[in-house]
């Protein structure tokens, strides 16, 4: 079969469209059918089938799409293998990260692949949900994605998941408030306090509201905001409370702002690698999740 053909099934059962798929290929929709046409007329079977005014893919065609990773993935390492040869991991490396992570994690990751000869790393911070990282794993080698630690996980037989830390979330509260003396406060004694979450579907407001399906108390949120920068000024200022990263929460002294964790309730978002399967094997890949990882270790050993 031919390869390009395989790549242009793979990037239509990423992106789900054809227009999609050629903006990604940099060449016409009409090029990209064409192929796909091609590819089914070499297989002998329908891979696509309609879908209202679009495609979709058959079963046979998932069947292929996977075979095709595995093929494009056997590629990819003989391309590593060669790279074995070479002292060091070579290469771009393209990182999307959700913005709080990358204010935790990007300083120190950017100083450790610096001392790689010929590494380079090409990151966009990116705003999000959990729903949205298989489409981004089109895009970018690495994805650093978070979610609800009691949300399904990234389950496909087309993703590779490195886990990077489970990350507490903590009640932020203005210094001054009457609970900001105690070590731990109780999701019942924050039944009446105004909150400030973030957009629905983004893992934080999974967890406000995991948390009142477990606990009855429904969490009165008064504004949205997604910039967590933004939600400590807020509640430093007395204008609601919130649930924050504990290891990206200013709480140093004149913040105006104290953590405190949640009392018997486990409170948490995992922060995850998503990459697509055969990525690993790419040297450059692995290393910078490496990098990665030893960034990790050293935040939560201070923590």
């Amino acid at each position: 079969m031919d390869l390009g053909r395989l790549r242009t099934l793979r990037e239509f059962a990423d992106r789900g469209s054809v227009t999609a798929a050629a903006t990604a290929l940099h060449c016409t929709p009409s090029a990209v059918s064409q192929q796909l046409r091609a590819l089914q007329a070499e297989v002998g079977l329908p891979l696509t089938e309609p879908d209202g005014r679009g495609l979709r893919l058959t079963d046979a065609g998932r069947a292929l799409v996977t075979r095709a990773d595995e093929v494009l993935a056997a590629l990819d390492r003989a391309e590593s293998e060669l790279d074995t040869y070479r002292s060091a991991p070579r290469g771009r490396v393209r990182i999307a990260i959700f913005q709080s992570a990358g204010l935790m994690l990007l300083p120190g990751l950017l100083t450790r692949v610096a001392q790689f000869d010929g590494l380079e790393v090409d990151v966009r911070d990116v705003d999000m949900t959990p729903s949205d990282v298989p489409s981004l794993v089109a895009d970018y080698d690495v994805v650093v994605a978070h979610r609800d630690e009691h949300a399904p996980e990234f389950s496909s037989d087309r993703l590779e998941i490195v886990p990077l830390l489970r990350e507490p979330l903590d009640v932020a509260l203005p210094a001054g408030h009457v609970l900001a003396r105690r070590r731990r406060v109780d999701l019942a004694d924050l039944a009446d306090e105004r909150w400030i979450s973030v957009d629905h579907g983004f893992p934080v407001d999974d967890v406000l509201r995991s948390l009142t399906v477990r606990t009855g108390v429904r969490p009165q949120i008064v504004q949205r905001i997604n910039d967590f920068r933004i939600t400590e000024r807020l509640v430093a200022a007395g204008h609601g409370i919130a649930l924050l990263p504990r290891y990206t929460m200013d709480t140093r002294r004149g913040s105006g702002l104290v953590g405190r964790p949640l009392a018997g309730i486990r409170a948490a978002r995992l922060v995850e690698v998503v990459c697509r399967r055969g990525a690993l094997s790419r040297p450059a890949v692995s290393t910078v999740i490496a990098e990665l990882r030893a960034e990790v270790a050293v935040l939560t050993d201070q923590g």
